[in-house]
């Protein structure tokens, strides 16, 4: 078995301080073996937590896609964003639909995609890179 034929992991999440306020996303890839092979994070400046939320996916499935990795599990704690995708919630809100359609459109680029929900307390690297996103930008504007 080549290593490609392994599911490589996606765990996103999204920050909001105030909702909406002042937000930012974060995503983590593991390998196969279980290890970290990317960090990302990213200062959204005012969003909602579903908005952060869908931007830290869509974060993480394009560096998957440049990594050229085609089996992936997705978790997340957002009932909201796990259920939407899965089909069991409608897209209601208008900002959400369009990151909705986005996330589709890449999802459908993977040969084998499973996306579940976990607790908060499994979440714990992708939570933290979310609000690294907004920290990092904080931190900008007070050195500015």
């Amino acid at each position: 078995m080549s290593e490609t034929d392994g599911n490589w992991l996606l765990m996103v999440d999204g920050a909001a301080r105030g909702n909406p306020g002042t937000a930012g996303c974060g995503a983590a890839i593991y390998d196969e073996t279980g290890a970290v092979v990317k960090k990302l994070s990213r200062y959204l400046g005012q969003a909602t937590n579903n908005v952060a939320e869908y931007e830290g996916l869509l974060m993480g499935l394009e560096a998957l896609i440049q990594l050229g990795r085609k089996r992936i599990v997705v978790q997340s704690d957002s009932q909201l964003l796990v259920r939407q995708l899965n089909g069991q919630y409608r897209v209601k809100d208008e900002k959400l639909k369009r990151l909705f359609e986005r996330a589709m459109t890449l999802l459908r680029q993977f040969d084998s995609v499973q996306i579940l929900h976990v607790p908060r307390e499994l979440n714990k690297l992708a939570d933290r890179l979310a609000n690294q996103g907004i920290d990092d930008a904080l931190k900008q504007r007070s050195l500015g």
